[in-house]
């Protein structure tokens, strides 16, 4: 009994751990200067001095953030559409354009930006953008067509416009699956958002990159646990709203 519980609470501890862990390194690297100190060569610093690390923390999770709403609006938009009778017949297009987003590198796609928009932020939405597509655009598509088809009877039975039964039935009980998807392109877009930094872009590549370039092996590393620590917890959060909705809905449904 004993061991169950502390089974059960020992993952929300480790969160805790790394949320606090996350927060001190960000707003004060400099009390983790000595555990890094060891990873330099010829008095380099250990923390990385070219800009605030809480700074391209914020600016990298913005750079994500913007990218992953306008990824789902278009993603959902686009399962909507071709999951009407009127827009079936879009279903093969719709997926053509979402998979150009994987069908590219991303360093190709900033390649490819850059002349039309420059340098910046800009070309890094438009590639954490078209990366975002697929994932959400495929979940949001399996939500809408595996709908139990006795709620969805119900709701015509009751009178309901297409427009209600959308907004009121299957919007809401597709949305675990749409999260999912969501969850899944969130967590591709914070690794991939680093390389915007070779455009330009104020995010967390640029910690790595500057100690990829002066063979500083510290920069490298608390650049990429920063991004990797991101990663967990948001995927960890977004895993939990998933479940809750999940959860909520069935008691709706049931």
């Amino acid at each position: 009994m004993k061991e169950a519980g502390v089974k059960a609470w020992l993952p929300s501890l480790l969160r805790l751990v790394l949320v606090v862990l996350l927060i001190a390194f960000v707003t004060n690297p400099g009390w983790f200067e000595p555990l890094l100190k060891p990873l330099t060569e010829n008095n380099a610093p250990a923390i990385y001095n070219q800009g605030s690390l809480l700074t391209l923390t914020l600016l990298h999770l913005r750079t994500v953030l913007i990218a992953t709403v306008a990824a789902t609006i278009v993603a959902v938009a686009l399962a909507i559409l071709v999951t009407r009778p009127a827009g079936v017949e879009f279903l093969p297009l719709s997926r053509s354009l979402v998979n150009i987003g994987q069908t590219f590198p991303p360093v190709a796609v900033l390649a490819l930006a850059v002349p039309a928009v420059g340098f910046g932020e800009k070309p890094t939405l438009i590639a954490l953008f078209l990366y975002g597509l697929l994932p959400i655009f495929e979940n949001a598509l399996t939500g809408l067509t595996t709908l139990p088809a006795n709620v969805v009877e119900a709701a015509r039975g009751a009178g309901m416009t297409g427009w209600q039964r959308l907004v009121k039935v299957e919007l809401p009980l597709s949305a675990p699956i749409i999260l999912g998807g969501i969850r899944l392109s969130v967590v591709i877009s914070l690794a991939t958002a680093t390389i915007g930094s070779t455009v330009a872009a104020r995010t967390l590549g640029e910690v790595i990159i500057a100690g990829l370039l002066s063979n500083n092996l510290a920069f490298v590393l608390q650049g990429g646990l920063i991004v990797a620590a991101l990663a967990v917890l948001i995927y960890d959060g977004l895993s939990a709203i998933e479940r809750y909705t999940a959860r909520r809905m069935g008691q709706e449904t049931a």
